[in-house]
């Protein structure tokens, strides 16, 4: 029984493989087919980078906390990475109200567009929008802004404040001189309301800058300047109002722009890279050696790096009032351009066999005359020598200008503010303040004019033609040296001068300047004339050498004014903007305090 129930076993398993086996024995059997693998999604990579800060034109800093604040130098380096970066779908610019000049705007807007022009999509990114947000927003291919945002282009207006009724109520007298009818640097101190020159002068500006708003918004988003006039008279704009208007493309949130660049590509995976370019951090300071890293970045120590056989070109960084001495912090913490330190760097630049050109960048509305002076001779020994070319930033002005006009070729932004080629001068006169709080005063004195220096009493006659001849004689130098650097004659530059601030474009159609263009048109041009291939690879030299964070701690001023100067900055960035405004403008009795002719820009302009 056992045997002939394992048969039936048999039986039945042989008949269960012969009902499986083909019907042709002799082919061999088929393989199951094997399960297709899926295809990764492709991904396409976006950069998202911020437009937020200031963006200071100066020298890159070096060591500690430096790199946590963004130059214009580093946002433009890393708008030049995604144009030439074949790994980036599209570049996503959030825009989030940066405190920049007409200059640095145009600068930021030509970096945009070479991105453009290597055929990557750029898309502005925007919760609400001033005019100054929008037009670098405008140089992108679309504009995004959610619902919740708004759109405020309201036109120009400027506002000058006058100081004359308070100093009346504190009996205090301005001795203000001056040479050239539209230097008006002291008009806010010794008049109540705007002369007709410093009138005529601001229509001219503001007229200008109307005209590039007009014609950037007009170009960019293919309206018609009558059409953008009628969108500025208007002004404000809610999200769906800007899109009717055809000012943005999308009323939308962020992630609207990733949807729209993966479109109907299901399969697509979008990723963003946020900080695209940016500086990596190193914040590990542990263990010993971190302390000593800590301890280099202190001290402002470089990495050390193989030395270039590279030409070079020396990019000269003039930036902030001009003054006598060393670079230092004002009272208020911001950095003033010493013309120590300046002329070390230009010596350096002129005296090293691998610069074959120098580029000065121009960011001063100007300050003491003779340290303008002093720079502007050390300038001119690079004649015959090197090409000496200037890039004006937001402001070459006064001093500014005086520092610029020797070199072979001026580039201006278009919104560059310049010229402003006249003298001021003058002190106040506290005595009858003094009185009122019960300080009294006795002199003594030999020589005529030996109060012409005093802040107690206002000038006498003799004092003040004294220091008027000595402000006509110093103006005469300036115009002297500004119609030969300009090749122009006298009388026609003279008739220019007079203490008249321009555009960037005005100044062109004048021949203040060469050429409307970016930093980096200055240094191709440099390049050029310095006999080099365009094509070929060259280094840039940074001068003058940034201060460490240890200089700017303990030196080169006294520690604990560097202190008092961060307290006074701390207490007004408290308060509101345009009342720390109002006190800022009073740092020129620092400057008439301890140079006492200047060639300095009239105003602080802030347009927006």
């Amino acid at each position: 029984m056992d045997r002939f129930i394992a048969l039936l076993v048999f039986l039945g398993m042989a008949s269960t493989v012969i009902a499986q086996a083909p019907a042709d024995a002799t082919q061999p059997a088929k393989e199951a087919p094997k399960e297709v693998a899926k295809e990764a999604p492709k991904k396409l990579t976006v950069a998202h980078l911020e437009l937020k800060g200031g963006y200071s034109e100066g020298t890159e800093g070096v060591g500690l906390f430096s790199e946590a604040v963004e130059s214009l130098g580093d946002i433009l380096q890393r708008l030049k990475k995604a144009s030439t970066d074949d790994t980036l779908e599209a570049v996503v610019l959030h825009i989030e109200s940066p405190h920049i000049g007409w200059a640095k705007l145009n600068e930021i807007r030509v970096a945009i567009s070479k991105i453009r022009q290597k055929g990557r999509k750029v898309y502005a990114w925007l919760e609400s929008a001033d005019t100054k947000d929008y037009l670098l927003a405008s140089a992108c291919d679309q504009i995004v802004i959610p619902e919740s945002g708004m759109l405020m282009l309201p036109g120009l207006r400027a506002e000058i404040s006058f100081y004359k009724n308070l100093f009346d109520m504190l009996s205090i007298q301005p001795e203000m001189l001056r040479v050239g009818e539209f230097k008006s640097a002291a008009e806010p101190y010794s008049r109540s309301e705007m002369s007709p020159a410093f009138r005529e002068e601001m229509e001219a500006i503001i007229d200008d800058y109307y005209r590039q708003i007009v014609e950037m918004v007009a170009t960019s988003r293919k309206l018609t300047e009558d059409q953008v006039k009628a969108i500025i008279d208007t002004g404000l704009f809610s999200a769906e109002d800007a899109k009717k208007a055809g000012l943005i493309d999308h009323v939308a949130y962020e992630d609207h722009i990733v949807a729209t660049i993966k479109g109907d590509r299901k399969e697509v995976e979008v990723k963003l890279s946020k900080g695209y370019g940016k500086k990596k951090i190193d914040t590990d300071f542990s263990g010993f050696a971190g302390m000593a890293k800590m301890m280099n970045m202190l001290m402002g120590v470089e990495p050390s790096t193989a030395k270039s056989t590279k030409p070079k070109i020396a990019v000269i960084s003039a930036v902030g009032p001009i003054m006598s001495g060393a670079s230092r912090a004002d009272f208020f913490g911001d950095e003033s351009m010493g013309s120590t330190t300046m002329i070390k760097a230009i010596r350096q630049a002129r005296d090293d066999a691998s610069v074959k050109a120098v580029v000065l960048r121009v960011d001063s509305p100007g300050g003491s005359a003779l340290a303008s002076d002093l720079m502007w001779h050390e300038l001119e020994t690079l004649e015959g020598k090197k090409p000496f070319v200037v890039s004006m930033g937001d402001t070459a002005a006064s001093g500014g200008y005086y520092i610029a006009m020797g070199a072979d070729r001026i580039f201006a932004e278009p919104g560059t503010l310049t010229g402003s080629i006249g003298v001021v001068g003058g002190k106040l006169a506290l005595d009858k303040f003094y009185a009122k709080v019960g300080i009294t005063t006795s002199v003594v004195q030999k020589g005529k004019n030996a109060g012409v220096l005093s802040t107690t009493k206002p000038w006498t006659d003799a004092e003040r033609d004294a220091m008027q001849k000595m402000m006509n004689d110093i103006y005469a130098q300036f115009t002297k040296k500004a119609a030969t650097g300009r090749k122009m004659d006298y009388e026609k530059l003279e008739k220019m001068a007079r203490g008249r601030v321009y555009t960037g474009s005005q100044a062109l159609k004048l021949g203040l300047v060469d050429e409307l263009g970016t930093l980096d048109e200055a240094i191709a041009y440099a390049k050029k004339a310095a006999g080099l291939d365009p094509e070929s690879k060259t280094d840039r030299l940074n001068l003058p050498k940034p201060v460490s964070p240890f200089e700017a701690l303990f030196g080169p001023i006294d520690p604990a004014a560097r202190v008092g100067a961060n307290l006074a900055k701390a207490w007004l960035d408290r308060l509101p903007s345009e009342f720390a405004a109002q006190l800022r403008s009073l740092e020129v009795y620092d400057l008439l305090a301890r140079e006492k002719v200047l060639t300095v820009m009239p105003y602080r302009l802030l347009v927006k």
